[in-house]
């Protein structure tokens, strides 16, 4: 941070902390070395997640006296929370969330205010949900702090709620009715840009309260973003327009089209009406480093990252602490589908892992080999590249290389292995594999992922879901079971015996 900046050494506020971009905006204060505090409203969910440089306090933008410490000593304050999930009064919260951490700020002193509000020009009649976030800006600036107010545009970004919604009407819909929304001007902007843009605002000189508006390098419509993300998917999609479906129709529609997305889908379709493009070149002039993408440079890297992230996350959230096997099989997020297992054998994560680490080629899957073989087979006659690869060693792997039909893509030790499918599929296909401590002995985590492409990716995965639920089932068992073998293997000739 340079010397011009208003933190300094100083704390750094962080609201939101727990959302969408706010939990990756840590991310990036915690790479700066900033000394960074969240605000939280269930300080329990976040024990023993301090450290030297980042701390957790409770607090709740509805209850003013809560706010004191935690402003206390702050200079700069991220603003990274609306309501408009809460229900039909989300404006009203909105301003009396901004009004009390206004008044606390104003109490503590704050130099910087950084809000993330919305795109729109304000002498139209916005809607509900952007007229909320501007007014959000106007009273933050009651505080009496420079206000550095950044509007965006669409984000698009794995997991963002724009961007999951357009996956799944272009997943699910091969022929869409287009309503007249679908054709209203938007600039979109890859997540990444919107973090750099927020980073960015810590070390700007000004003094007085700015709006910058910020958005990618093209201007395009709804239906162009969901042409891109199709084209990106290689799908071929149809739209139909017509003047009668309003935005509300729309939203009642989207509910039973995207449920997993309805709640804060049906609001945001709701409220689409107004053009969210860049009027202001401010942005651009007063960080001319940073260059947004395109919308299909965007759309790639937005894909690229969704994959990436498989190799990354690992799926431990759904799985109980019981012993026995947990099994998910529905749409995590959404086209992507999940099969989920686990069990608990009396063995050292060391002799968990031996047989993953050994799974394929000559040994085979552990169950149904002969099945595994018949879709090498059938792999082949549709042009993929079947079981005939095996493995390089039969006891070792390496990151990247094949393994049958699957190609190493992330491999720790005695802990986690991920790999991807190379079979002819409609989708992407991952499997996981993950050990860990528990009790005398260890927890084998079994994942098996699909992001099925199209409405015959979908259909894919419900037809051969029962004969899915028996194989993975039975090779988590055989897992199990050679891992016991492992283990007595070793204590054996631990004891000589």
């Amino acid at each position: 941070m340079n010397s011009a900046s208003p933190a300094g050494d100083a704390t750094v506020l962080l609201t939101g902390a727990t959302g969408y971009v706010g939990g990756r905006l840590l991310s990036r204060l915690k790479d700066k070395g900033l000394r960074i505090r969240c605000l939280v409203r269930r300080l329990e969910e976040f024990e023993g997640q301090g450290t030297e440089r980042v701390e957790f306090v409770q607090g709740d933008l509805l209850d003013p006296g809560s706010l004191r410490a935690a402003l206390e000593g702050v200079e700069v304050a991220y603003y990274m929370v609306h309501a408009m999930g809460s229900g039909p009064d989300f404006e009203a919260l909105d301003q009396q969330a901004a009004t009390n951490f206004a008044q606390a700020a104003k109490v503590a002193g704050v130099k910087r205010i950084i809000y993330l509000g919305g795109l729109g020009d304000e002498s139209e009649s916005l809607s509900p949900h952007l007229r909320s976030r501007h007014e959000v800006g106007r009273l933050l600036k009651d505080s009496g702090s420079t206000v550095l107010e950044l509007r965006a545009s669409i984000i698009l970004g794995t997991g963002s709620l724009s961007f999951e919604l357009i996956r799944a009407l272009v997943e699910r819909l091969p022929i869409m009715i287009t309503p007249r929304w679908v054709r209203v001007e938007a600039q979109p902007i890859l997540i990444t840009d919107v973090l750099a843009y927020l980073v960015a605002a810590l070390d700007l000189p000004q003094t007085q309260s700015q709006v910058f508006e910020i958005g990618g390098a093209d201007r395009c419509t709804y239906g162009d973003l969901m042409n891109a993300y199709a084209k990106q998917r290689g799908l071929r999609r149809w739209m139909i327009g017509v003047p009668f479906l309003t935005p509300h129709l729309s939203s009642l529609w989207l509910g039973l089209i995207t449920p997993l997305y309805a709640r804060g889908g049906r609001k945001l379709i709701g409220s689409i009406r107004n053009p969210t493009v860049v009027q202001s070149d401010a942005a651009r002039t007063a960080v001319p480093e940073i260059e947004p993408l395109g919308l299909d440079a965007a759309m790639a890297q937005v894909l690229e990252a969704e994959d990436a992230s498989v190799a990354q996350t690992r799926w431990c959230d759904a799985v109980s602490a019981g012993g026995q096997h947990v099994r998910q099989a529905a749409p995590k997020s959404g086209t992507r589908f999940l099969d989920q297992r686990s069990l608990v054998v009396a063995a050292s994560a060391h002799a968990a892992f031996a047989p993953i680490r050994k799974i394929g080629g000559t040994r085979g899957w552990y169950c149904g080999t002969w099945l595994w073989r018949v879709r090498g087979f059938i792999d082949l006659l549709v042009g993929g590249v079947g079981l005939r690869r095996g493995r390089r060693d039969p006891d070792h792997l390496r990151v990247g290389e094949p393994l049958d039909f699957w190609r190493v893509e992330a491999l720790e030790p005695d802990r986690r292995l991920v790999l991807r499918a190379e079979m002819k599929l409609p989708g992407k296909a991952w499997l996981e594999y993950q050990v860990e401590p528990e009790g005398e002995g260890s927890r084998i985590h079994q994942t098996a992922i699909f992001d099925a492409r199209g409405v015959l990716g979908r259909l894919y995965w419900w037809a051969v879901f029962p004969l899915h639920a028996w194989i993975f089932s039975g090779m988590l068992a055989g897992i199990a079971r050679r891992a016991l073998e492992e283990h007595a293997s070793a204590e054996a000739a631990r004891t000589g015996s």
